[in-house]
């Protein structure tokens, strides 16, 4: 989907490019890409680098452009990794400035007519709105760590109470999220260090609002880190449970073999073809019962007493 704003922020939509404008471009369609690489003039290696999934994040000047390209988190809505990133290329001519994600975010919502409206003022230039977009990158990976920890929280109590490996399972796609989380907001900083010092950037830069983006860059990475390490831990802690829960069922299943076995080895004694002096007696099928109850109740006492039941 294409939409084009007068200004930054989409506060007035407009139906084709005017000067100083601002393009935002989300899950293009082939019609689209081919749109963006005729009618604005962007090669198409350019656009096919901003939609590729695994691209990293840097900063490209030409003579006539600049592009700028960050990570920014996804939520999942099927049942593989809860959270991902992808790339979000933010291009900038003289003529227009224009946003481009392969898939629909929290950053630049399509469907939101103005992400930044809440804001008492319009964003005067593309340094500026580009400094907003890093802090409200900050802001949604900050509120997705939450959510993983949450979730984190509520799959720990599960593995309480479990032996079985679907829980770690779970816990490992949130350890890919987290380590996700922390690859993109380590090159997020270097980007944004970057566009600090670049002497290309024309416009003058928000100090305030590059401190502002910075902390909650910052802030973003130190949670991630602590959860990262707090959730590894806390699987190697799990699995370390899961074994010796298994390795207790082992043990109890083999002293009750071996308690079983007992009257089984008598029956087969007496059990024999040939003579043993109390085939004749009407007490020999009792009698066996009762030495084999009494050897067996002697087993697991003595089982008791060790601790091994």
């Amino acid at each position: 989907m294409i939409k084009i704003f007068k200004t930054f922020g989409g506060y007035i939509e407009i139906p084709k490019v005017e000067k100083g404008c601002w393009i935002n471009v989300t899950q293009p369609t082939k019609e689209e890409i081919q749109r963006i690489s005729e009618e604005f003039n962007i090669t198409a290696d350019t656009v096919l680098d901003i939609l590729d999934v695994d691209e990293r994040p840097r900063v490209e000047f030409d003579d006539t452009w600049s592009l700028i390209i960050m990570r920014i988190p996804i939520k999942n809505s099927n049942n593989s990794v809860p959270f991902h990133t992808v790339p979000l290329g933010i291009y900038m001519s003289d003529d227009f400035t224009l946003t481009l994600c392969l898939q629909d975010n929290e950053i630049l919502p399509i469907e939101q007519v103005s992400p930044f409206r809440e804001q008492l003022h319009q964003i005067p230039d593309v340094i500026n709105f580009i400094l907003r977009l890093f802090v409200r990158n900050g802001n949604t990976f900050l509120r997705y760590l939450k959510e993983i920890n949450q979730q984190t929280s509520v799959i720990e109590k599960d593995l309480e109470e479990s032996i079985k490996n679907s829980e770690l399972n779970k816990l490992l796609k949130m350890e890919k999220c987290l380590v996700y989380f922390i690859t993109s907001i380590k090159a997020n900083e270097i980007v944004l260090a970057k566009l600090h010092h670049s002497k290309k950037i024309v416009g003058e830069i928000n100090e305030d609002m590059f401190e502002d983006a910075k902390i909650e860059n910052k802030q973003a990475l130190e949670m991630a880190q602590i959860y990262s390490d707090i959730l590894s831990g806390m699987m190697d802690a799990f699995a370390s449970i899961i074994s010796n829960n298994l390795n207790i069922v082992m043990k109890q299943l083999t002293l009750i073999s071996i308690l079983l076995m007992i009257p089984t080895l008598i029956a087969s004694i007496f059990g024999m073809n040939v003579p043993n002096f109390i085939e004749d007696s009407h007490w020999a099928m009792p009698s066996i019962i009762i030495v084999s109850l009494f050897i067996s109740v002697i087993g697991v006492f003595l089982f008791r007493k060790r601790r091994w039941f």
